[in-house]
């Protein structure tokens, strides 16, 4: 058996578990489900959110393996990837080290410690960062053209 066959046979098999959890959440009603999920049982519900993310997971994973091996395969691919993990790394570090950290109560009584609110910051910091690059890399070039003309 080809690549090929097996992926549309994986595929066939989760679109027909799909539609199986489909037609028994169908089956059971909305308001069977509220009532049940009022009560805490999510039995129904269940099974069509653990395909998904089971179907998730192997999208992720086929994603990551075909991607680096495709990397692998070619030096300069592999070159570019590298210089964009580092580039991404600095981001981080510089956004790191822009972040300050505070002890922050947080609404169910626990408390966020420093580290956490710094590590919270980063993200947010890494976000924008990466934002003012996306916007920059995109208008730029248009007001380029803009000036030649």
């Amino acid at each position: 058996m080809n690549l090929e066959k097996l992926t549309r046979i994986g595929c066939i098999a989760l679109g027909v578990l799909g539609l199986i959890f489909l037609a028994i959440v169908f089956a059971s009603g909305d308001d069977s489900i509220k009532m049940a999920a009022a009560s805490g049982n999510y039995g129904v519900i269940t099974p069509i959110i653990l395909l998904s993310q089971i179907t998730l997971l192997i999208a992720v994973i086929v994603t990551l393996i075909f991607s680096l091996r495709a990397i692998a395969k070619d030096k300069s691919k592999m070159k570019n990837a590298l210089k964009s993990a580092g580039l991404f790394l600095i981001v981080v570090v510089v956004a790191f080290v822009l972040s300050s950290g505070v002890e922050t109560p947080m609404r169910d009584g626990k408390v966020l410690s420093a580290m956490g609110s710094r590590l919270v910051g980063t993200g947010i910091r890494v976000f924008f960062i990466l934002s003012v690059i996306a916007v920059g890399l995109m208008v730029f070039p248009g007001t380029k053209k803009i000036f030649k003309k």
